[in-house]
């Protein structure tokens, strides 16, 4: 992958969660129901962070599939 593509996708991924961890969306996960006996605010949170943390981890380890030159 290209640089400026993984900084694009990294650009992106930042204003993804920025929307996604603001006020607007943020208030539609505050109800008082339960998930698994978990309270739904704190889960979607988490859930919403792990998704984050795993876009990134795929853009940063993503080489585009071009070959390698570190060996066989």
């Amino acid at each position: 992958m290209t640089q400026g593509l993984k900084t694009q996708r990294l650009v992106a991924l930042f204003f993804a969660g920025l929307v996604a961890f603001n006020f607007p969306l943020l208030a539609l996960w505050d109800h008082e129901v339960e998930v698994l006996g978990l309270p739904l605010f704190p889960t979607a949170l988490f859930v919403l962070w792990a998704i984050m943390i795993a876009a990134l981890a795929w853009v940063m380890e993503r080489d585009g599939g071009a070959p390698s030159s570190h060996g066989p």
